[in-house]
């Protein structure tokens, strides 16, 4: 079984775990003339929005998480993530492919080898970001998650409620909603 740490890196890669049991939200906008130069850098994954009953279940272990958003050789991103397990900081990449429209990216899970759909629904690429990420696995087996990043490990009161907003709209419910907090290991603010 995995350990929560672990646990945390699946939500922190934007939703590579989960399977939902509830009618799938509404779809996001995309951000209007995303800038992805200025997308780029260091973020914290603040919040989480999900309704599956993995995420709810475990929501009370998770702690925030440091992401590097860097351009890739190949015309996409590098999302380099870092969390703490069993004690110790641990860093993953994942490859974010463009799929579509500036602000769209698809990414292949590395836990369930399915396509991911990420969607840069907000952002002012100097405080905050709000994302959501989709997937079909199969049958019934849709997954939907919306994430707050954030430049700094303590976002702002009208940050945290922009986001409940935004994972509200998409049909996440309250108990769905959790801030991450923050954890003195792992999370040096730098790129």
């Amino acid at each position: 079984m995995a350990t929560p740490n672990r646990l945390c890196m699946g939500l922190l890669l934007l939703g590579v775990l989960g399977a939902l049991q509830t009618p799938a939200p509404a779809q996001a906008a995309l951000q209007p003339n995303f800038q992805e130069d200025k997308f780029l850098g260091l973020w914290f994954t603040s919040g989480l929005a999900s309704n599956s009953s993995w995420f709810l279940e475990k929501k009370k272990v998770l702690s925030m998480c440091k992401s590097v958003v860097g351009p890739a050789a190949d015309g996409g991103l590098n999302l380099t993530s870092t969390f703490l397990r069993k004690d110790q900081c641990e860093t993953r990449t994942l490859l974010l492919r463009p799929a579509g429209a500036p602000g769209c990216y698809s990414y292949t899970s590395p836990h369930w080898s399915s396509t991911h759909e990420v969607s840069v629904v907000e952002t002012d690429y100097e405080t905050y970001a709000l994302l959501s990420t989709e997937s079909v696995r199969g049958p019934g087996q849709d997954f939907h998650m919306a994430t707050l990043y954030s430049r700094t490990q303590t976002p702002r009161a009208e940050v945290k409620e922009k986001f409940t907003t935004f994972a509200k709209s998409l049909g996440f419910t309250e108990e769905g909603i959790v801030f991450l907090p923050k954890t003195d290991k792992c999370m040096e603010e730098r790129t």
